[in-house]
């Protein structure tokens, strides 16, 4: 996914999306372990995640049966989960203020909170929404460098440090923290036809992604890039849709993967007060040519095949 800069409507980066087709791999794997019929899920009637879950199921196993409680017990609340809870005397744990949580998701990429205030699109998210980033104005106060190390379009190192890939993401994740990155506030059009407003942070996922696009303009060609960036919103939404197994994902996977042979070398980050900057990039397979590029030398490039190359371009817009 972070191979193809994957991004749902220009912020969103698919913390939850990607994590449902794992999961739901891995329940079905289990129920055949256990020689069970049936899976079921706790996603809500209105949201993404019954359409996730459940396309994730029927791909693995078309013949599993799903059980989907919110919709078929009569559940047609929060509150009406609440009560059920505290009928049956099931604990539900409170938030910062000893009060029943925001609906939340949580993993290693990313956390998502959604409901009670935060249904009010105009009101400010308070600040005990958020667990995974400081905010700015405690966020540290002075910046900090890192060094990330790409290997055919996978981070590997950090501050030429290799380590697993689940190490540095809680790495990263750690760093963004500190400094106040991977907030967002939006408004997403879900796949069912309802806008909801979610508060999301992707820590470390924020500094990989600008990571990754910073290696892949000195490796990638100009015909490339701009092809993935072309498929990338139809990759994300594919994702979000919950398709992760479909014939476009697999065959749009291949494309992006393709892309990624000599996406190696290393990038530098500055990281500061909810900014991710970068300051410098390398890679023994780089496309950038000082020869080329440089103000100060002629090498070899011909000033005069430009104006050729203009007049050529501009045959269509004298018309």
């Amino acid at each position: 996914m972070f191979r193809a800069n994957a991004i749902y409507e220009g912020e969103y980066l698919l913390g939850t999306a990607i994590a449902r087709p794992l999961i739901a791999k891995r329940q079905i794997e289990i129920a055949l372990s256990v020689k069970a019929d049936a899976v079921a899920h706790g996603a809500t009637g209105k949201g993404n995640d019954q359409v996730r879950f459940e396309l994730g199921y029927y791909a693995n196993n078309p013949n599993i049966k799903v059980i989907s409680p919110w919709r078929e017990w009569d559940l047609s609340s929060r509150n009406d989960l609440i009560k059920f809870a505290e009928k049956y005397q099931i604990e539900i744990l409170k938030d910062q203020k000893g009060e029943p949580p925001f609906s939340t998701d949580a993993n290693l990429l990313h956390t998502s909170s959604e409901g009670k205030i935060l249904e009010n699109p105009w009101i400010e998210a308070p600040e005990h929404v958020y667990s995974r980033t400081k905010s700015l104005e405690q966020a540290e106060t002075d910046p900090q460098d890192i060094i990330i190390s790409f290997e055919k379009g996978d981070p590997v190192a950090i501050n030429e440090k290799k380590i697993k890939p689940d190490e540095l993401l809680s790495k990263l994740n750690n760093i963004a923290f500190n400094h106040g990155v991977g907030r967002i506030d939006i408004v997403e059009n879900r796949f069912i036809g309802i806008k909801s407003r979610g508060v999301y942070e992707t820590p470390g996922g924020t500094i990989l992604l600008k990571a990754h696009r910073a290696i892949e303009s000195i490796t990638l060609d100009r015909g490339e890039a701009h092809l993935k960036d072309e498929i990338m919103p139809k990759y994300a939404e594919t994702i979000y849709n919950g398709l992760w197994f479909s014939s476009e994902r697999y065959a749009m996977q291949k494309l992006i993967d393709s892309t990624q042979k000599n996406v190696t070398g290393d990038v530098r980050l500055k990281i500061y007060k909810g900014n991710v900057m970068i300051t410098g990039r390398r890679s023994p397979f780089s496309k950038y040519k000082l020869s080329l590029v440089s103000f100060d030398e002629v090498g070899d490039y011909n000033k005069k095949d430009a104006e050729g190359f203009i007049k050529i371009s501009s045959l269509r817009l004298k018309n």
